[in-house]
């Protein structure tokens, strides 16, 4: 397969499309975010990157805490108005009609319409350049029981958002299962 050069990007495929949560001098707010994942297991953290000058992150550094909350594909506009309007202007959280509740950390706010929400305390901020990247423990995890087979969370149920950056800046779901994890492999053996 013939490559090209692109020179030093971003790309990866598939980046999610969080919604990060904080309060921001006493007022619940959230911010759509691509550059989040998991970074460790024991403890388990999460990790996401956000411009230094974001409202979210001003909360983020005033209480300690935050919310990564997992919109599922039924609520793209609500994702995509989170991340080109800014909570320093408008009340995000009633403009999309957000249902706010707060789990074990008091000031991270967490989207009850989400299927999978993640509580995190901070435990260690990097200034990068472009972005702060904010590592925090997660201290809880919040999943609508619709969502779970045996009590855990199921893909196919939360139907997670994602977002595509490159040829076409757009949002999509995930496709069907192609292979059993820790299974599929094995054929090469």
């Amino acid at each position: 397969m013939k490559k090209i050069k692109l020179g030093a990007q971003t790309f990866v495929y598939p980046m999610p499309a969080f919604l990060i949560g904080a309060d921001v001098a006493g007022k619940a707010n959230f911010m759509t975010a691509a550059w989040s994942g998991i970074a460790n297991s024991s403890p388990p953290m999460a990790t996401v990157a956000l411009q230094h000058h974001r409202h979210t992150l001003k909360g983020i550094k005033e209480n300690g805490t935050f919310s990564i909350n997992v919109p599922s594909v039924d609520q793209v506009r609500e994702t995509d108005y989170c991340g080109i309007v800014s909570g320093a202007r408008k009340d995000k959280t009633g403009d999309c009609a957000f249902e706010v509740f707060y789990g074990e950390l008091e000031t991270a706010p967490l989207i009850a319409q989400c299927p999978l929400n993640l509580e995190c305390k901070v435990i260690h901020m990097l200034n990068l350049g472009s972005h702060t990247l904010v590592v925090g423990q997660i201290v809880e995890t919040h999943v609508s029981e619709a969502c779970t087979t045996d009590g855990l969370p199921d893909v196919a149920k939360v139907k997670p958002l994602i977002y595509s950056a490159g040829a076409e800046k757009a949002y999509h779901g995930v496709g069907a299962a192609l292979g059993l994890a820790f299974s599929a492999g094995k054929e090469l053996k």
